[in-house]
């Protein structure tokens, strides 16, 4: 594990286990005084500390192996523990929610059962409000300087919980002052509570599993940068997609048709560097380099292919044969341009002469007028650089 990920993981682990201890103590006072001053909400919030005690166990175990770095099985990384452990959350806030509204709603149906909670419970509905709001505050700064989706999301499970905490001192003041039935319908709404933010986050791991690409804007201005990048002449095929807190994109980099290998190359190295210092959560770029836009040829027909170089030199070797010039040494460079192939003759100066050139390279092209992809023949005089 590298030095950053280990300070980030021990930042998540520290987080976490303090809120845990936030949570216990919240859950062991709630439950016990809520049956205690009979205030059938506070004992709904309690099991909701319990739950949010039960996602701290799981995203200390998330961060920790989350976090590790890419290995042979698993070479993208372990991003994917984090979100399957969020979608588990999620599931387990809307089941423990369920059970709260269903509980609540039977007992407001039999109003005659309803009993007025004890004053006590209103002074735990407060501690927990306090709390529980400073732990959703140092979660959510702890979460979004690591940039852990997981983090957050646990933070934003606190935030309900103070909430619902709300919810409850209102429920119970309510009760105290002669409306018992508010009680019942505060727990009601503390489930619903709940409910919404597990449906949010399983909502936003199901996107993250089936790989949905970044917002708009944030892949128009990946664009906008690569573009920016001299000598990328255009962007298509950019496809971005998430895993945990870190986004991976490819992307097609269209290049002048001519130029190199090493400088294409290059060029799509200056992109990726640009895209990761603007964008922090972008971990893996893969480029491609396109002499042309490829947009429309990304999968054509078989027919329609060009013959690789074995096949090309066979073809034209079949033609020229017999020609003195070009039977002279000599290198041959292929550019695979416009649905075609345009051949590079290239001869050392004491082979062809410079006014040989022109009738060389219209013979040439007279004799393999026959090869539908052959597009341009040309001569230089020179040594290619191919090594």
């Amino acid at each position: 594990m590298s030095s950053i990920q280990d300070v980030e993981t021990r930042a998540a682990h520290k987080v976490t286990l303090i809120g845990m201890v936030v949570n216990a103590l919240n859950a062991i006072a709630k439950i016990l005084v809520g049956f205690w001053a009979n205030s059938a909400a506070l004992v709904a919030d309690g099991i909701h500390s319990l739950s949010d005690l039960l996602s701290d166990f799981l995203v200390l175990g998330a961060t920790h192996f989350g976090r590790q770095k890419p290995d042979q099985d698993h070479p993208y990384g372990h991003d994917r523990y984090e979100t399957l452990a969020t979608l588990l959350l999620g599931a387990i806030l809307i089941a423990v929610a369920g059970a709260l509204v269903w509980d609540s709603l039977t007992r407001l149906l039999h109003a005659g059962e309803l009993m007025t909670p004890g004053a006590i419970a209103l002074l735990v509905a407060v501690a927990s409000i306090l709390s529980k709001e400073w732990i959703y505050r140092y979660t959510l700064r702890i979460a979004r300087k690591i940039n852990s989706k997981l983090l957050e999301a646990n933070a934003w499970h606190h935030r309900t919980d103070s909430l619902s905490s709300i919810v409850v001192f209102v429920g119970i003041g309510g009760a105290l002052l002669g409306f018992p039935w508010l009680d019942q319908l505060a727990a009601v709404i503390v489930g619903i509570m709940v409910a919404r933010i597990g449906i949010k986050l399983i909502w936003n791991s199901l996107k993250e599993l089936v790989d949905t690409a970044l917002p708009d804007e944030e892949t128009q201005k990946i664009r906008e940068i690569a573009r920016s990048v001299p000598g990328v002449r255009d962007v298509h095929h950019l496809r971005t997609r998430t895993m945990g807190s870190r986004s991976l994109l490819d992307i097609h980099l269209q290049v002048a048709p001519y130029a190199s290998v090493s400088e294409g190359h290059e060029i799509g190295v200056w992109v990726a560097r640009q895209l990761r210092d603007e964008f922090e959560h972008i971990s893996d770029v893969t480029f491609h380099i396109d002499p042309e836009d490829d947009a429309e040829t990304d999968n054509p027909d078989p027919a329609r292919m060009l013959p690789l170089r074995p096949e090309v030199l066979n073809n034209l070797h079949q033609r020229w044969v017999g020609d003195p010039d070009y039977e002279r040494p000599h290198h041959t460079t292929l550019h695979y341009l416009n649905l075609g192939i345009d051949v590079d003759l290239f001869y050392s100066a004491d082979q062809v002469q410079p006014e040989q050139i022109s009738a060389l390279e219209t013979r040439l092209l007279e004799k393999a007028s026959d090869l539908p992809w052959l597009k341009k023949v040309r001569v230089w005089i020179g040594k290619p650089n191919t090594e």
